[in-house]
């Protein structure tokens, strides 16, 4: 993946190295056209900046977060859990290695802003809408996701 957050080093180019293109993450990560959930985030998602004035994290990657809290049934606080020990989800999702990563409650925010916004519904009709033409149904099953052509 090469929109990575911040910060991309060499522990990320190591990492890349050992990839398994053939993950359900990476499938869904190529499968998805990542541009007009960008573009509408871009356009309505505005924060540049957190509460103590430090860069915001940028939407897409935030956004993916939600991707994965809805497909692995994880509270905000399980997806922070997840981030810092799952390096499928820190590729998935754009970030970094060693880039400070959200912790739940900028999760909660992010998903209260889009919310706020009308924008949540929205972003997820979008990538349910792209994965049923390619025939791919992504399903929450006890904690693990299935897809289903």
């Amino acid at each position: 993946m090469t929109d990575k957050f911040t910060g991309y080093g060499f522990a990320d180019y190591c990492i890349e190295q050992k990839r398994h293109v053939n993950t359900f993450l990476d499938k869904i990560d190529k499968l998805i056209d990542w541009k007009p959930i960008e573009k509408l985030l871009k356009q309505r998602y505005k924060r540049l900046s957190s509460a103590d004035g430090r860069p915001a994290y940028p939407p897409l990657p935030m956004f993916k977060l939600l991707l994965l809290q809805r497909w692995y049934n994880l509270s905000d606080p399980k997806m922070e859990e997840a981030l810092n020990d799952r390096i499928s989800f820190i590729r998935f999702s754009g970030f970094s290695i060693m880039s400070p990563l959200p912790d739940h409650s900028t999760i909660c925010r992010f998903r209260n802003t889009l919310l706020e916004l009308n924008l949540y519904t929205r972003l997820f009709e979008e990538i349910n809408s792209q994965l049923k033409k390619k025939e791919i149904i992504v399903k929450e099953t006890e904690g693990a996701i299935v897809d289903e052509p």
